[in-house]
């Protein structure tokens, strides 16, 4: 197979000398800003009751220009890459006042590749995408008789991006990525129950054509199916929580991280505005964003301003240390670009956004921390849940949940709901376990109506006095 340069998607009607000319041309007085060229395609396989019951494929392609000056941004789309939309969008970049300041210097270049620059869509046929979705459902069909529906799917895109900006500043990179998803309805005696696993990441399907990949998605979705027929319902009151490793750092990711970004912090709506270098967890607590991490859904080499992605420490050792900044807020509030400039595609503007934020691993024992717990409950999975970003308070329900009693695991669970606020949860944390895990990569964030990939993670934790929502008395 010929290779063909990722880039000449962007280029069909435009040159790169066009590109970088509109450019300098439509952005001469602003401070910041850019052109965000786009190419993307994705397809989408839905198997259910037996039959391929969905099956889509679609391409798209367009620019974002946008200029800023001060604090006011200019930003107008099209959904074509041609030299007549651009010029037609920069009559929007003059309505910005002009600016006196010195120019935003450029982000840092970089070589660096997280993830492979082929495309997972043109690399495995169509048949055998469509037969990985019947040989899971077969598979997962014939391995307990208490099956009763089996859906699966299958979804991968691959994206081309480029960051063009007025000084002369290029940055290109090209995103693979790709989910499996397998839910299990079980039924037995008249009462049905379901059980989900998803895995994902920025690589190649073939990761997810392994035998061993989806006969795990398998075990696992029908593991949670088959343990909540069993449940009881649960209690309710304010009672010890012990948080599983993994996925269940989407409640950190949402009660905590938004309140972690920095639009949030310079306008002063959130908790931890203000507080840099202050006690805002307990001791032994570390959480971080790293979009840095190879292959994982919410990396990227560089994000949707051109600035690298890194490791950024934001609460070190229960200390608040620093916070997630795109270009913007980060020149106004005389910080450093940190790499979290993120839009859901060519057609939004960017805003400081997560990519893979979790807390690290403690030193404690897991089993150690069960034991410790008299009475409480045991949240292995989480499901949906409503968060307030700027004071963090949650509802969050869990899909796998068990009662504790005397260290021991009980009964599942069903109908337990996690009810409060991040920034207090953060101080009632008095056990971190040595098992971090990131989670399976099935994470989307949302923020003001934009969704983009994200990871999360944590250890086992054990968090005194979180209130549970049930529908049993306590």
């Amino acid at each position: 197979m010929a290779y063909l340069d990722p880039r000449s998607f962007l280029y069909r009607e435009l040159t790169p000398e066009a590109a970088q000319a509109l450019t300098a041309d439509a952005l001469g007085k602003a401070d910041d800003g850019e052109l965000f060229l786009q190419y993307r395609k994705s397809e989408a396989f839905g198997f259910d009751d037996g039959r391929l019951k969905t099956a889509s494929y679609d391409t798209n392609a367009g620019f974002g220009l946008r200029a800023v000056s001060g604090e006011t941004t200019a930003f107008a789309h099209a959904s074509e890459l041609t030299g007549a939309a651009i010029r037609r969008a920069a009559q929007t970049m003059a309505l910005i006042d002009p600016s006196t300041a010195t120019k935003a210097a450029p982000p840092q270049g970089t070589n660096r590749h997280l993830y492979t620059d082929a495309d997972p869509l043109d690399l495995i046929p169509f048949a055998d995408k469509v037969n990985l979705c019947q040989t899971v459902d077969a598979a997962a069909r014939a391995r307990d008789p208490r099956v009763a529906q089996v859906s699966v799917s299958l979804s991968g895109s691959w994206s081309v991006v480029e960051i063009v900006r007025p000084d002369g500043f290029v940055a290109t990179d090209v995103r693979p990525l790709v989910r499996l998803n397998v839910q299990i309805v079980v039924e037995q005696n008249g009462r049905r129950e379901t059980g989900t696993f998803g895995i994902g990441g920025r690589y190649l399907y073939d990761r997810l054509f392994e035998e061993a990949t989806w006969q795990r998605g398998i075990d696992e979705a029908l593991a949670q199916a088959l343990v909540n027929l069993d449940s009881v319902a649960a209690p309710a009151g304010e009672m010890t929580v012990l948080l599983g490793p993994g996925w269940p750092g989407v409640l950190l990711h949402e009660a905590i991280g938004h309140g972690l970004e920095g639009d949030f912090n310079r306008k002063g709506t959130s908790a931890f505005s203000g507080r840099l270098g202050e006690r805002v967890a307990a001791p032994g607590i570390t959480i971080v964003d790293d979009g840095s991490l190879p292959d994982r859904r919410g990396s990227l080499s560089i994000d949707d301003e051109g600035t690298p992605t890194r490791e950024t420490v934001l609460i070190e050792d229960g200390i608040l240390k620093g916070y997630m900044q795109d270009r913007l807020n980060a020149r106004l509030m005389g910080m450093a670009a940190t790499g979290n400039g993120r839009r859901e595609s060519y057609a939004h503007a960017p805003m400081p956004r997560m990519t893979n934020t979790f807390m690290k691993g403690g030193r404690d024992d897991p089993a150690e921390l069960l034991s410790r717990v008299k009475k409480g409950i045991f949240a292995k999975s989480f499901g949906g849940g409503q968060v307030d970003i700027v004071s963090g308070k949650f509802v969050f329900s869990c899909t796998e949940a068990y009662m504790i009693e005397d260290g021991r695991l009980g009964a599942p669970i069903k109908g337990a709901t996690l009810i409060g606020d991040g920034p207090t949860v953060l101080t009632k944390v008095t056990g971190i376990g040595n098992d971090f895990a990131l989670d399976e990569g099935i994470g989307v964030c949302g923020k003001g109506g934009q969704g983009v990939p994200a990871g999360v993670g944590q250890p086992t934790l054990l968090v005194e006095g979180l209130t549970v929502g049930g529908t049993a008395a306590g």
